[in-house]
């Protein structure tokens, strides 16, 4: 039995990406088999496309961070043919051939019984951004009442950014929104931002330790300076999510926010969380952390159609989320 794939191979420098038809037997091995319907397309995917070794080390290789689909076979007690089901994480599509395929081959640690009401297409248009997002709001809504002030979302216009306003808006909470792209302000009004911020107004190259507070928690999706400018301004007790490095993998910042301010930093990560918090959080996107608006915006295409999109990620000028139909 056949089946296909999008392949990168890595030789000599020279990078070659395409659609190969493969043996079943080159799946790696795992307790359950997975027909992939849909996947999703995200930057991590691009740079193992394009022969990233810190993101996939071994070639030729699958990429794809993202799956979902049918169980095909299963020598798991937890997994039965016939179940669907959601992969995202781990080392799926990093290390191990990923969803951007007909088949998948994982072990069962890594697998999620898709929620009754829940598409499998609607659960790759979250995908690892929509699920990111939720894992950080959940810090919030764990330890953040929605009376207790605004709550500030960077890089707002990201996949991460968009979904935890148009989440945290639906929970009642007052949203600022902070971008570069002030183009954008009406789309991220109609998420749910009460206000928008530009870059400059959220920065701060004063150097002092501490700021007036400007927010009482935030969703930081940037990483670096962006950071440490919300950590200091930051109210008394407030909470700070951290995620994303596209400003940086680094920042410098002082104790002062959090030994005079009792700020706290959680630090999410999407790919190795425990499976208890992954099936709550998937729970939560498929009922009352629903956002249909979402759900409506997004970019289809076939597995045929991958190396266009994956190039117009490595050029920075692909737009909105794109989902992967792999099953005809």
């Amino acid at each position: 039995m056949n089946y296909r794939a999008f392949r990168v191979h890595v030789n000599d420098k020279e990078i070659t990406r395409g659609i190969e038809t493969l043996d079943m037997s080159s799946l790696p091995e795992g307790d359950v088999l997975i027909a992939v319907h849909y996947s999703s397309l995200n930057y991590k995917d691009a740079l193992s496309a394009n022969g990233n070794r810190g993101v996939s080390k071994n070639y030729p290789h699958t990429p794809g961070i993202d799956a979902a689909g049918i169980v095909e076979k299963s020598t798991s007690p937890h997994f039965k043919s016939g179940d669907r089901v959601i992969v995202t994480g781990y080392n799926l599509g990093m290390n191990v051939d990923g969803g951007l395929a007909e088949y998948i081959s994982v072990p069962e640690s890594w697998v999620v019984n898709c929620p009754d009401n829940l598409s499998l297409k609607d659960a790759m248009i979250y995908g690892t951004a929509g699920f990111t997002a939720a894992l950080s709001v959940n810090k919030i809504v764990e330890n953040v009442d929605t009376d207790q002030g605004e709550i500030l979302v960077t890089g707002s216009t990201g996949g991460v950014g968009s979904i935890a306003i148009a989440i945290l808006a639906k929970l009642g909470y007052h949203v600022l929104a902070t971008t570069g792209k002030m183009q954008h302000a009406d789309y991220l009004h109609q998420l749910g931002a009460e206000k928008i911020l530009t870059r400059e107004d959220v920065l701060d190259e004063s150097g002092r330790p501490l700021l007036k507070p400007k927010w009482a928690s935030s969703i930081d999706t940037v990483g670096g300076e962006t950071l440490n400018s919300v950590i200091k301004a930051t109210a008394y007790g407030g909470h700070v999510t951290t995620c994303g490095n596209v400003g940086g993998a680094s920042f410098e910042t002082s104790v002062y926010p959090f030994i005079l301010n009792g700020v706290t930093l959680h630090g999410i990560d999407s790919v190795n969380c425990n499976m208890s918090t992954r099936q709550t959080v998937w729970s939560h996107l498929s009922s009352d952390w629903s956002v249909p608006k979402l759900l409506n915006a997004y970019n289809e295409i076939t597995l045929d159609e991958v190396e266009a999109s994956i190039q117009a990620l490595l050029d920075g000028t692909h737009k909105g989320r794109t989902i992967v139909k792999i099953k005809a």
